[in-house]
């Protein structure tokens, strides 16, 4: 793995997100906060995604950092190895 790929933790994670609240959520696996953004991505190249909602949620954000929608899970932690 090059220092430019995401190293994940693997599985979503079910949070809440209020509206009018910015988030970043972790393109990179380094983070502490997982599935948020702790400033862990610097010098891999890599940057957060900025996630805002219209309205309260509870959702999962992906944790395997290979999601086709993100930063929601559609379920490819489910086929990796």
């Amino acid at each position: 793995m090059t220092e430019t790929e995401p190293t994940p933790p693997s599985h979503p994670f079910e949070v809440t997100l209020s509206p009018g609240k910015t988030y970043f959520w972790c393109v990179c696996g380094r983070s502490a906060k997982q599935p948020f953004c702790d400033g862990g991505h610097k010098g891999t190249g890599l940057a957060p995604r900025k996630v805002t909602v219209e309205a309260e949620d509870t959702v999962f954000l992906c944790g395997c950092k290979q999601t086709a929608t993100p930063p929601y899970c559609d379920g490819t932690h489910t086929t990796l190895s």
